[in-house]
């Protein structure tokens, strides 16, 4: 699902790599097409189609582009927060509740950020983000009249013990794939949600991974010490407030938040893939601005297809190729507009193809 945007562009690049990446190692793809967010409006009328729903729910994994615009920002629908934006329902129809955002320095990348080299250098951060739950998905919000003081605006943050459960288990599992820390971000002090949030997380780390190394940040020191070591960090769990906030810090680190991709998981099994539909999409919007002109970082959304390789199809060493080619495309030379090159999408994506043939 292209979406809206620049949407279509860079999944039709990421489509290209996995295309030659599963052939590389006789897995077969069986594709379907669908519309989603402003595109689906247009020809539909809604955010997404039932029969949209009934196709996702019956495949293996969704490859999705970015969605919304201004042309589409005034349209208000019955229902939920869910049902004002397609992407939204379907995260929440597929409760892909565990949604992974891969921040890693690149070599070739550390002269164009904002960083020192030397602070960045070596940085990889599995960014987990809780995706189902708290603000975002309240219904217990509104605007209403507060008398003298004025109109009054509220969204609960509200999560259950259960829902936290399921999320810390997926987030330990990622660390034991990885280098086995886990960082728990939350606002304790402050906020009840975060009381719970720590309690929970701390007792799954206990009692079910005593192998993972857990520590708890208040959120806003987290945000401080990503800028300041953020080589130090391995898996960042957060709520989806908090997990909005500094998974978009973190593309910083990658020289750009076009090369951050993510992978959206309803489950995953100790040792195993997902057999539950996931969803894969760049972290970046829809950038209506640059829309149809060829010139969109195509490499969060090539990434999120390695992530589909890996979670989805289990298929860890390919993944870990398209890794690699994305990164000697890189050092070679090749580089969109947004990181200071003039690649356009279409090159930049041929690079990686012809890096991942020839390695």
């Amino acid at each position: 699902m292209g979406g809206d945007g620049i949407g279509p562009e860079v999944v039709d690049a990421a489509l290209r790599v996995l295309e030659v990446a599963a052939r590389s190692v006789g897995l077969r793809l069986d594709i379907d097409e669908d519309l989603l967010g402003g595109a689906a409006w247009d020809a539909h009328g809604t955010f997404i189609r039932v029969e949209t729903l009934a196709s996702a729910r019956a495949s293996d994994a969704l490859l999705v582009g970015a969605v919304g615009g201004p042309k589409w920002d005034h349209i208000v629908v019955d229902g939920g927060p869910e049902e004002q934006d397609g992407l939204m329902k379907l995260r929440h129809e597929l409760q892909v509740f565990a949604c992974l955002r891969h921040a890693r320095a690149h070599d070739a990348l550390l002269d164009r950020t904002a960083f020192k080299a030397e602070v960045i250098r070596g940085a990889d951060i599995m960014l987990m983000r809780e995706l189902c739950g708290g603000a975002m998905f309240s219904r217990t919000r509104g605007i209403d009249d507060a008398g003298e003081r004025g109109r009054r605006a509220y969204d609960l943050n509200e999560y259950t013990e259960a829902e936290i459960e399921r999320f810390a288990r997926v987030g330990f599992e990622v660390a034991r794939r990885r280098r086995g820390r886990v960082l728990s971000v939350d606002k304790s002090n402050v906020l009840v949600a975060g009381k719970l949030w720590r309690e929970v997380v701390d007792r799954i780390g206990k009692t079910e991974f005593a192998d993972i190394e857990l520590t708890h940040f208040f959120t806003d020191n987290a945000a401080y010490q990503l800028c300041c070591r953020p080589a130090d960090f391995d898996v960042i769990l957060a709520d989806n407030l908090f997990g909005d906030l500094l998974s978009d810090q973190s593309g910083a680190i990658a020289g750009s938040l076009g090369m951050l991709p993510s992978a959206c998981l309803a489950e995953l099994p100790a040792g195993g893939r997902s057999q539950r539909p996931a969803i894969y999409e760049p972290v970046h919007g829809s950038a209506p601005d640059i829309a149809g002109q060829g010139i969109a970082n195509p490499i969060g959304a090539i990434l999120s297809a390695a992530m589909l390789l890996e979670f989805s199809a289990g298929e860890v060493e390919c993944a870990r190729r398209v890794d690699a080619a994305v990164d000697a495309a890189l050092a070679a030379g090749s580089l969109t507009r947004d990181l200071g090159g003039e690649h356009t999408t279409r090159e930049m994506t041929d690079a990686v193809i012809r890096e991942f043939r020839d390695a």
